[in-house]
């Protein structure tokens, strides 16, 4: 694993999990296709949300929020054209395919799947699962700081662990360029 994962990768509630087959495939899968700073955001969201979960007493499906938190931006990268849903339905198709190849089951895929396509939304929707809450939870704890109050002094713990200088103001530009009006709740191109 690159060495700006490792302060990360130690924390607990990754290291517990690095033993676990479907952990440690996410993670490689992560390294080959997402950019450091992407690969480094997506592990801090991991963190935060299971640290959301852990104040509250959420019970969740652990590695795969860590499959779906390692894919959640990956259709931010690369060449193929983004379609109908933008970057996160792209990122939710990735997830999909790489959780059918390591034969995780309808169900499971389709929670997860369905949290990576929602995770853009202003809010989680009403009848989304602790998954979809929690990786929601954690990318705009993140990226904009929202929820600090719920886990204080995550935030900046990690981010000093594992920084990633003018991150925000990058990836907002990304998702500018990619058109997130194609996936704000209620537009008619949202996959559901």
């Amino acid at each position: 694993m690159p060495e700006a994962w490792q302060p990360l990768l130690g924390r607990p509630a990754l290291a517990e999990l690095l033993g676990h087959p479907l952990a440690g495939a996410a993670l490689q899968e992560m390294c080959r296709l997402l950019p450091p700073h992407l690969a480094v955001h997506s592990l801090r969201t991991f963190l935060l949300a299971d640290a959301c979960a852990r104040t509250h007493g959420i019970a969740y499906d652990r590695v795969g929020l860590l499959a779906a938190a390692a894919f959640h931006d990956a259709g931010l990268v690369g060449r193929t054209p983004l379609g109908r849903g933008g970057f996160p339905y792209r990122s939710a198709q990735l997830l999909d395919h790489f959780l059918t190849r390591h034969q995780v089951g309808t169900v499971r895929r389709t929670t997860l799947t369905r949290a990576v396509r929602e995770h853009m939304r202003p809010f989680p929707a009403r009848d989304s699962g602790p998954e979809a809450r929690l990786l929601h939870f954690g990318v705009w704890l993140d990226v904009t700081g929202r929820g600090e109050r719920q886990v204080p002094g995550d935030r900046r713990l990690l981010a000093g662990l594992a920084p990633t200088p003018r991150f925000a103001l990058s990836f907002s530009a990304r998702v500018v360029a990619c058109g997130l009006r194609r996936v704000l709740p209620g537009s008619p191109v949202t996959h559901r």
